[in-house]
C-alpha cells in the first residue's frame, strides 16, 4: 500500500501555510488519525515524513510505522 503525507491548514484556509502533516493511504483525504483534510491540500511522498520545518501528527506517525517494512 502506497501512503502520502497530506497537509492540515489552520482552520482549513491553505492561504494560512501548513499547520501539521498527516499520513495518508494513497492519495486519499482522511488521515491515518482520522482527521478529515482537504481533497485539495498538498501532498508529499511519505519520504519526506520528518524533513519538514512544521510538526507531524504523532498518531499517523505511529500508525504508518505500523503499515511499512
Amino acid at each position: 500500500m502506497e501512503h502520502a503525507m497530506r497537509a492540515e491548514y489552520p482552520h482549513d484556509d491553505p492561504g494560512a501555510g501548513v499547520k501539521s502533516w498527516h499520513m495518508v493511504r494513497g492519495e486519499g483525504n482522511a488521515a491515518m488519525c482520522g482527521r478529515e483534510l482537504l481533497p485539495d491540500a498538498e501532498l508529499r511522498p511519505d519520504s519526506d515524513w520528518g524533513t519538514t520545518a512544521e510538526p507531524m501528527c504523532h498518531t499517523c506517525g505511529a500508525m504508518y510505522l505500523r503499515e511499512v517494512p
